[in-house]
């Protein structure tokens, strides 16, 4: 029987992602990771183990807050402070889950590792001809038959590839997505049939550790040595306000400004040498070219040459057509949009796909136009 360890949160989508894989006959193994900051130990890990006493299979607690802290939540407050937008699940997910998943599963025997992402996961050779095919005017993606990837769930609205996009290629062979055939009311509607207590748990739509999902009060109390106010200036660089700090902002914000100008204005940069806030009209957020580094691909060796492909800049945004363009240091590819987009946010992940299929992604480090 083959064995796999389920990262089990506490939710409704581990929770059945576990009783769909013993189902299967897999020797399911559950998991839970504290990652708290501080506090009790990790409230829903009980929710977690009494999911695991129903189904009748084994589970652990694992203390990781301290190595949390130290990959994690500092890279979080550092790009927050350098006038980024980091997302900490993108980050977390290479890092700390699927590596810690990874090492209990050494540990055990077991060949592989399960989460209830809505995600689909396997060989590219598999997939081919599945998908669809990319525009007939487009460079061509060179996809590889040995490579494994990532492709969206069914579940439009769950889909969760964008933030596992940075997977390494051994964490990809090993990983098991369950969910990624069904949709989330149908997940709810099967765990409240099996009689499982976590069928309507809510959705968390917060960073894990700031429940409150205040970013700016959670800098503050965390970094408050390096918290300075600034000056909110016009495009033009007229000064036309105070602020509080530049951890209070992102591009393409609206409200809490802190000014009234008349009409709707938008954070359009912010420049973190000089705590500067800039903002302008809704055109002027608007990008049509940018960098992105620190690349990973999935589906594809890295390039060499130029490629089209839909790419998305943030988690809910669509993705939009756009060519990719490898740079010499082979970490790094300007991408120019078909059309300029808004709100193309320092710090936030730029993911490629190939209708479903994520090619690969990298963060998002300058705007050029």
């Amino acid at each position: 029987m083959k064995r796999v360890v389920v990262a089990m949160s506490g939710g409704v989508d581990s929770s059945v992602a576990a009783w769909l894989l013993k189902e299967e006959g897999w020797d399911v193994q559950g998991v839970t990771f504290d990652f708290q900051l501080e506090g009790p130990p990790y409230a829903p890990a009980e929710d977690a183990a009494q999911v695991c006493r129903f189904l009748g299979i084994p589970h652990r607690l694992v203390e990781k807050r301290e190595e949390f802290r130290d990959l994690i939540v500092q890279a979080f407050c550092e790009e927050y402070l350098s006038g980024r937008t980091p997302n900490p699940c993108v980050r977390c997910n290479p890092l700390m889950k699927f590596r810690l998943l990874l090492a209990i599963a050494d540990e055990i025997g077991a060949e592989a590792v399960a989460t209830g992402h809505y995600v689909n996961a396997g060989r590219v050779a598999q997939w081919k001809g599945s998908h669809g095919s990319p525009s007939e005017k487009a460079a061509t993606p060179v996809l590889a038959d040995e490579r494994f990837a990532v492709w969206r769930g069914v579940d439009e609205r769950k889909d969760q590839s964008y933030v596992l996009y940075g997977l390494s290629q051994p964490q990809l062979a090993r990983c098991v997505f369950p969910l990624g055939r069904r949709r989330k009311p149908e997940v709810r509607d099967l765990a409240a049939r099996l009689g499982l207590h976590t069928h309507n748990r809510p959705d968390s739509q917060e960073i894990c550790f700031i429940p409150d999902n205040d970013y700016g009060a959670f800098l503050e109390r965390t970094t408050p040595e390096f918290i300075k106010p600034g000056p909110l200036v016009d495009t033009a660089g007229k000064q036309i306000g105070r602020h509080a700090g530049i951890h209070r902002f992102t591009v393409g914000q609206r409200k809490g400004l802190g000014v009234a100008l008349g009409s709707p204005r938008y954070v359009v940069r912010i420049e973190p040498e000089t705590s500067t806030v800039v903002v302008g009209e809704k055109d002027e957020t608007f990008a049509g070219t940018f960098v992105a580094r620190g690349l990973n691909w999935m589906a594809m060796p890295p390039p060499s040459a130029t490629f089209t492909a839909d790419v998305q800049i943030r988690y809910t945004h669509e993705p939009k057509r756009a060519v990719i363009m490898p740079l010499k240091d082979g970490e790094s590819a300007q991408v120019m949009f078909e059309r300029p987009e808004s709100a193309v946010t320092p710090g936030q992940a730029a993911v490629f796909y190939q209708d479903d299929l994520v090619l690969g992604g990298g963060v998002i480090t300058d705007t050029l136009s």
